[in-house]
């Protein structure tokens, strides 16, 4: 299905409010809460920090509860945190009960609601293991809202430092979430004064599934052919005003798709990385099938992951 353009500048707009980052005090999740505050600070909204008490973790260990001197250490905790947080951040903290992490982080997305959600990987303590695989996959599979996902070897941020996203990193596959992810690539680019690359792979050309009998002379010329196409219908969707605050390329390429994706970021040392979510609840619905799961689990930048509802 091909996406319609992006027409006018209030297509690519993009408007965060409220900032969600949950937080196990691991310094993965602290190094994503640097980035959440930076990005607070950047659009000056509202950061929520949320750590969630885990009452039951595993089937052979009873359920706990919370108590008061429980409560007082995590609230100590969570201040000297976030004690780096711009003074001119507006910061609410939240300590609350949860037997599963991902439905209280899912469930306060979505109260608040939050316009992003930032999430890091490889955290071990209150969270168990805020992993892709664990908590972090399992919240994907009903994402909330825009979700950026901070692995170990992103670089660290300083929460009172401007984000400096200068390299982008989009991959399209033309289905409804590439004009979600596209937008919100489009917008930080901008906002960023940015290099963006607009990414399409293909992984086995469908003219060649459908000509089985092609002759090997004429596979050249049927990639180069699909290639061309799909370069055109990556072009039409950039509106000729983006350009002006932002320089954007569009390319095709052939080959497996999380490795071409994970080649580009490290060709150009992508800051960030941006991919569509189609609107189900699994994560091998991801733009791409799989793919975009395991470009997740082994990018070194953050991945924005833009459902195709978000806003």
């Amino acid at each position: 299905m091909l996406v319609a353009p992006l027409r006018d500048e209030s297509d690519i707009m993009l408007t965060i409010r409220q900032v969600l980052c949950p937080i196990d005090f691991s310094e993965s999740s602290q190094q994503a809460l640097a980035l959440a505050a930076a990005i607070a600070r950047w659009y000056q909204a509202r950061l929520h920090v949320l750590s969630v008490f885990v009452t039951a973790t595993v089937m052979d260990v009873p359920p706990r509860q919370m108590t008061e001197a429980m409560h007082a250490r995590i609230a100590s905790d969570l201040k000297r945190v976030t004690s780096r947080v711009p003074s001119d951040v507006p910061l609410d903290l939240k300590i609350t009960e949860a037997a599963e992490v991902d439905r209280e982080i899912v469930a306060e997305a979505r109260h608040l609601p939050a316009d992003l959600l930032v999430i890091g990987t490889h955290g071990r303590s209150g969270f168990r293991r805020l992993l892709m695989g664990s908590v972090t996959e399992r919240v994907l599979r009903d994402p909330p809202c825009a979700t950026l996902v901070v692995p170990p070897g992103a670089p660290t941020s300083s929460p009172d430092a401007p984000v400096r996203f200068r390299q982008i990193v989009c991959a399209v596959d033309f289905s409804a979430g590439s004009r979600a992810a596209l937008r919100h690539a489009l917008a930080i680019a901008q906002e960023s004064d940015s290099q963006l690359l607009v990414l399409n792979v293909i992984e086995v050309p469908p003219e060649l599934t459908d000509h089985p009998a092609v002759e090997p002379a004429d596979v050249d010329a049927i990639r180069a052919a699909a290639e061309a196409e799909r370069l055109r219908r990556l072009r039409e969707l950039i509106p000729n005003h983006a350009r002006t605050f932002c320089t954007v390329e569009t390319a095709v390429t052939e080959g497996a798709a999380d490795h071409a994706v994970l080649l580009a970021c490290s060709a150009r040392q992508a800051d960030l990385l941006v991919l569509g979510i189609s609107h189900h609840r699994l994560l091998d619905r991801l733009v791409f099938g799989s793919v975009a799961a395991r470009v997740t689990r082994a990018a070194t930048c953050p991945v924005l992951l833009v459902p195709a509802t978000s806003r």
